[in-house]
């Protein structure tokens, strides 16, 4: 299967400890500080956790991710809760838009499922769907977090209703995760489902560096929530879309 069809309908529930709440609110208080605007986009949005949450503080939201899976279910959530968001199929790596949004969000490592070849390239499609001054606000697991915490190991989580692998495997700047989610079914049988992933090793200053290529400067780089980065298992960076000269 591809990555995120199995997992689309469970994403949300197995990642119930990740603080949805917390960082939602740490980006709404961002974007007040910043003056963001109003109009913004979750690229990645998966089932749209992020977008579900600024669309109830005012904010004028769509999103977008590769997953036609993670779509749907997206959909059906937003539906859930009366709420209206545009969703769209897209690829980090090379999606453009018709409309310009005053900011971009691609949180929960959207940029490490991004081979490194092809980041500047990637990041000059998220400057042109950014209006002048736009911001541009993604995060990437840390290369601690993933050739300390990731690379060469077993995650596992069982609950009643799903049990969640992954066994994962670094080869250089990748790492490759075999996932296998056994689901439970009315009668108390089992289906299984496998799932192949690769995430990507990106360093601050490559990031830095591809970045000022794609026309954005970068007003910060930290940990997780605001946290110093040293010793973080996610680096945030925060740009904003150069003016033309």
């Amino acid at each position: 299967m591809k990555a995120y069809d199995a997992l689309a309908d469970w994403f949300e529930y197995l990642n119930d400890d990740c603080g949805y709440e917390s960082w939602s609110q740490y980006f709404i208080e961002g974007l007040h500080r910043l003056n963001a605007g109003k109009c913004g986009l979750e690229l990645g949005c998966g089932s749209g956790a992020f977008a579900r949450a600024l669309t109830r503080a005012g904010y004028e939201m769509s999103g977008a991710d590769l997953s036609a899976r993670m779509l749907t279910k997206a959909e059906a959530l937003a539906r859930a809760e009366g709420l209206n968001i545009p969703y769209f199929q897209a690829d980090a790596a090379s999606f453009s838009t018709l409309k310009r949004y005053d900011f971009l969000l691609a949180p929960n490592d959207v940029y490490n499922y991004v081979p490194k070849k092809k980041l500047p390239a990637a990041f000059r499609h998220a400057a042109k769907c950014l209006k002048e001054g736009g911001i541009f606000w993604f995060d990437v697991s840390s290369p601690r977090k993933l050739c300390e915490k990731v690379a060469d190991t077993i995650s596992a989580d069982d609950r009643d209703e799903v049990t969640y692998l992954s066994f994962n495997r670094r080869t250089g700047d990748e790492i490759e995760m075999e996932v296998t989610l056994f689901v439970k079914r009315q009668d108390g049988a089992y289906d299984r489902f496998d799932e192949r992933h690769i995430q990507y090793i990106h360093g601050e200053e490559e990031l830095a560096a591809a970045l000022d290529e794609a026309g954005f400067c970068l007003l910060a780089a930290e940990g997780h929530l605001g946290a110093p980065k040293e010793g973080s298992d996610r680096l945030q960076f925060i740009c904003r879309k150069k003016a033309r000269s």
